[in-house]
């Protein structure tokens, strides 16, 4: 609650996924690869969107409570260090997953939207998606004035529950407005493919919760951002020494995230399908590497002082 309140957090939310719908109404003149520019753009904001908010709202969790006192507060009561980390890298991780659900409607709406040469901008979707996203920072704008509410946290839950409403309007209706079949046209796919981005997201939160408990924001995110880098070339610049036997490069090939592992928008292509089973090891991957990286973060918070 304490991270959706916070007003990036919301900027975030609507601004990428008010991008990745704008992305699937450009044209791209791509010879006929459209819509594989559009799939393949979208997964890339939902990525980096997710870098972001893992990297602000772990900051916003961790470190400024830290700096603020907060933090010495609630462990001076009979809460335990690890309890501590623990809520908030469930919190963390909750809150990029309300992030990557918006974005993944915006994404789903994307492939169905997507023309090559031949189509035309699908306005009618456009239009009704952003309107919702209007509409729920009116309604945010409403519970605050009369209701005294928070306007914040108001307004992501009008934008998750109005994006949902407009993806199932949207996917009833065809771009000259008439009735068709549910989810004509939409890329089914592309929601393990933000599953897999989802868990990418969860380990960048892993890594900006370790870095939180030392540092601010600034430098937590240059090296999240470092990691991300070296993450997506780690099969090039360590794979192939650890294949060789090389010990140092197989210590860091493993300790190295590998995005590539949950980077799968080469599967998109026409024809190809994303077996369940390789989900699930890459979920078992995912919770590996959060686990490791909650305990490294427990180590530097055990003896850092918060007065």
């Amino acid at each position: 609650m304490e991270l959706i309140r916070q007003p990036v957090f919301l900027l975030l939310l609507s601004s990428s996924a008010v991008f990745t719908v704008y992305l699937a109404s450009l044209p791209y003149f791509g010879f006929g690869d459209d819509p594989k520019l559009v799939k393949d753009s979208v997964l890339a904001v939902m990525l980096l969107a997710g870098l972001l908010g893992a990297v602000l709202c772990a900051s916003s969790s961790v470190s400024r409570e830290i700096r603020s006192g907060t933090a010495l507060a609630v462990l001076a009561k009979p809460v335990g260090r690890a309890s501590f980390l623990v809520g908030k890298y469930t919190g963390l991780a909750a809150a990029l997953s309300v992030l990557a659900y918006v974005d993944l409607l915006a994404a789903l709406l994307s492939s169905r939207m997507a023309y090559d040469a031949y189509g035309s901008t699908d306005w009618l979707a456009l239009i009704i998606f952003c309107v919702g996203i209007v509409l729920a920072f009116g309604i945010g704008g409403f519970s605050n004035y009369f209701l005294r509410r928070p306007f914040v946290s108001d307004a992501v839950l009008g934008v998750c529950v109005l994006s949902t409403l407009t993806f199932i309007v949207i996917n009833f209706l065809s771009k000259q407005g008439k009735l068709q079949p549910f989810a004509e046209g939409v890329d089914w796919r592309m929601g393990q493919a933000g599953l897999l981005i989802l868990f990418a997201l969860w380990i960048l939160a892993g890594l900006a919760l370790v870095c939180s408990t030392r540092l601010e924001m600034i430098s937590t995110l240059a090296i999240c951002s470092c990691f991300f880098m070296l993450g997506l070339m780690s099969d090039y610049l360590f794979g192939g020494r650890a294949e060789s036997g090389s010990w140092w490069s197989t210590t860091l090939y493993t300790l190295m995230p590998n995005w590539q592992l949950l980077w799968v928008a080469n599967a998109l292509e026409e024809g190809k399908a994303i077996p369940w089973s390789y989900i699930w090891k890459a979920c078992g991957y995912t919770l590996a590497y959060v686990g490791a990286a909650v305990c490294v973060a427990l180590c530097l918070f055990q003896d850092r002082e918060l007065t």
